[in-house]
């Protein structure tokens, strides 16, 4: 059985163009996970891995798509060759069932984790320097136009913290860091 895995890093993204090349493949059954490939800890891939058998191959888009670093990419791997499936990835034409498949899947799956590492550094670099230029500083502040009145109110003890939390729209943690801040 052909067996197709798909990821996209958030709920907006679009599935549409990984799931017509499945078709294409001809994957029998489609595990779908919405959200970042940081770790394995994905609800699809993990149902996915349970599911597979002896025999079955694993395709995916890309290798991207699977994991995000090397270490993670070849105990997946590890775990469906133990199991007698073969993984195969489109993109990078990588097959496990070769020994040149084996090979290029740890140098693609190296060169992968490099590539998230520099866009990682990049990014931060470019806020220390939007940062160090003035241009970046950080998220906006919360305060709330009622927020005077409303603590006001809280510490006169005409209301609970609670209460006051809700009428901010406030967890706990950011109310109490508020008020610490305010001094």
């Amino acid at each position: 059985m052909k067996i197709g895995y798909i990821r996209v890093s958030t709920q907006e993204q679009n599935t549409i163009r990984q799931e017509e090349l499945m078709t294409a493949l001809g994957v029998d059954q489609i595990y779908i996970d919405r959200m970042s490939g940081k770790n394995t800890n994905r609800p699809e891939l993990q149902n996915m891995m349970d599911f597979v058998r002896h025999g079955d191959t694993v395709v995916v888009e890309s290798i991207s798509r699977f994991a995000r670093n090397t270490r993670d990419l070849l105990d997946l791997v590890e775990q469906l060759t133990a199991k007698g499936v073969e993984f195969v990835s489109q993109k990078e034409a990588i097959d496990t069932s070769t020994p040149t498949g084996k090979f290029m899947l740890t140098v693609f799956g190296a060169v992968a984790e490099l590539e998230r590492e520099y866009i990682l550094q990049r990014q931060r670099e470019g806020i220390d320097i939007a940062k160090s230029n003035g241009v970046y500083k950080g998220r906006k502040p919360i305060k709330p136009p009622a927020f005077d009145q409303v603590v006001s109110r809280w510490r006169r003890g005409e209301i609970t913290a609670a209460a006051a939390m809700k009428q901010l729209g406030m967890s706990k943690a950011t109310f109490y860091r508020k008020i610490k801040q305010a001094g």
